[in-house]
């Protein structure tokens, strides 16, 4: 078996591979392994309250396991069940002949779909050093240079000059954005 991605449209990927998955359990699609939509679990902290949602590592694709012919090609009836489904586009590829995935890409996805979902992670696009301006609270636009960042808590420190005096801040990732 090999992994090929399928092109889809944009936020109907469960619903693809939902369809997919009871389409094929009827049609008997011996050749069809794991379908996959990867997603991770991302904590968001606003006001003091967490809220943890997924997010789709790759949007508008779907990772399918398939047993191809010896041409590379699909095999006929998955091909017409996988096209007959609403949402699909088609198989990236190169002249109507999907291409597998290497071994490598495989791997990293199938380790990023296989991450436990009992770890959900602040998403910070902040580093150490980085140009911030403040977008809520007391020192609203007022500009600052980051100075650590608690991915825990979600507390980003930012070294303000007030007064002519460099001053930390402590503020939520949310109030703050990049220069």
């Amino acid at each position: 078996m090999q992994w090929f991605v399928l092109r889809v449209a944009s936020n109907k990927e469960e619903q693809v591979r939902d369809a997919l998955e009871r389409k094929l359990k009827i049609e008997g699609g011996q050749s069809v392994g794991r379908i996959l939509v990867p997603t991770e679990q991302i904590k968001r902290i606003r006001g003091g309250k967490q809220r943890v949602h997924k997010r789709k590592l790759y949007p508008g694709y779907v990772f399918m396991e398939l047993e191809p012919k010896e041409d590379g090609r699909i095999p006929d009836d998955v091909w017409y069940v996988i096209k007959e489904t609403l949402g699909v586009g088609d198989f990236i590829g190169t002249e109507g002949v999907p291409t597998p995935m290497r071994d490598t890409d495989v791997a990293k996805m199938l380790k990023e779909a296989d991450k436990p979902e009992d770890t959900p992670n602040i998403k910070v696009e902040f580093a150490k050093g980085d140009v911030v301006k403040i977008r809520e609270g007391a020192f609203e636009n007022f500009e600052g240079t980051v100075d650590s960042i608690d991915t825990e808590r979600g507390i980003v420190r930012v070294i303000v000059t007030i007064f002519g005096r460099s001053t930390p801040l402590d503020i939520e990732y949310w109030q703050i954005e990049k220069v």
